[in-house]
């Protein structure tokens, strides 16, 4: 294996471990600016979107940033499954 080869590998591996240490980043209504989001709790909302759900370091505002994506498939499933046990009705 190449040099360039190990160093595109090793680069890619940092990236992904980088990504996940992470801290969640999103913008503070109040303070006017995008920071990191403290005490992030991930949320699913109703709709079976992903969402954190955190304050500001700076003023202690709640933050919310919606993630993309639904959450699960199994969330999809069982909407499924409750609709097509509910009868018909007559028009």
């Amino acid at each position: 294996m190449t040099a360039n080869k190990v160093s595109w590998l090793l680069r890619g591996a940092y990236s992904v471990i980088a990504a996940k240490f992470s801290m969640p980043e999103g913008y503070c209504v109040k303070c006017k600016a995008k920071k990191e989001i403290i005490d992030a709790v991930e949320e699913t909302m109703k709709n079976g979107r992903k969402a954190i759900k955190g304050k500001c370091p700076t003023c202690g505002t709640v933050m919310f940033k919606i993630l993309g994506g639904k959450a699960s498939a199994a969330a999809a499933q069982e909407s499924a499954v409750t609709d097509s046990t509910t009868p018909p009705t007559k028009s």
